[in-house]
């Protein structure tokens, strides 16, 4: 299974508001031994969002969906996990529980209305105003706003997936190569790849401004046993190519 994050909203795609979540859940996952396998944004149009949640479902893999599951009529995702799922709508029980705890004599329809959720989730505490978040099929759907979404990612990570931290042997290592462009590592790249195809070769060049020195980070990801040998294969390379090198931390 991989870990994907769906992030939902037109205010992102719009830009009336700037995406946090991606960034903060790359490093919840790294934090755990764990690596984010791909990300997707879609706005809030419900045919469009049943669609994407029709085909992340089918993946099987753990994804983390962040915003629309509040009560106000721009909010569909609670409804479109479902149609997605061809399961209905209901009251959750332990939602009504934390909502009522939470608002007391203050309770209205509406508020009720965010324990609504399909059948067969399970809720995620939400231990900043107690309104949940919902759990089915491998899918978590926490709020938008950072404050309630983070802790409730990492209530999930540390509470269903705990076995899986630290349980993959997988490493990213890199050096900082100076005054390089990237075309002239090209045949270094390839012969890397070829002699290590159970790894990922990865290289960022930087775009230097005036008066700043080029560079480029070159590494290798993959199980610790085989980077280690593909980094000693690469730093020689480099040397060999002429160009300088530092180990990034």
């Amino acid at each position: 299974m991989s870990f994907g994050a769906l992030i939902i909203g037109d205010e992102i795609l719009s830009g009336r508001r700037s995406d946090k979540h991606l960034a903060r859940l790359i490093e919840l996952l790294r934090a755990r031994g764990l690596k984010l396998g791909w990300a997707r944004y879609a706005g809030d149009e419900p045919g469009q969002l049943v669609g994407t949640l029709k085909q992340t479902f089918a993946s099987g893999d753990i994804v983390f969906s962040f915003g629309g599951i509040g009560a106000t009529p721009d909010d569909h995702t609670r409804q479109s996990a479902a149609t997605a799922l061809g399961c209905e709508l209901a009251l959750h029980p332990d939602a009504e529980a934390e909502i009522r705890a939470r608002f007391g004599a203050e309770l209205t329809p509406a508020r009720l209305q965010m324990g609504v959720f399909p059948v067969g989730s399970e809720i995620i505490p939400n231990p900043y105003n107690r309104i949940p978040g919902f759990s089915i099929r491998n899918h978590h759907f926490v709020p938008g706003f950072p404050v309630m979404a983070w802790p409730m990612v990492e209530w999930v990570l540390d509470n269903r997936y705990r076995e899986l931290h630290h349980a993959e042997d997988y490493v990213e290592q890199s050096v900082t190569v100076w005054d390089a462009y990237e075309g002239q590592l090209i045949e270094l790249m390839r012969e890397l790849t070829a002699a290590f195809p159970d790894t990922t070769l990865f290289s960022l060049p930087t775009i230097a401004a005036e008066g700043q020195r080029r560079c480029i980070e070159l590494g290798m990801k993959g199980t610790s046993a085989r980077v280690i040998e593909a980094m000693t294969m690469l730093k020689a390379g480099v040397t060999q190519c002429g160009f300088a090198w530092e180990d990034r931390s």
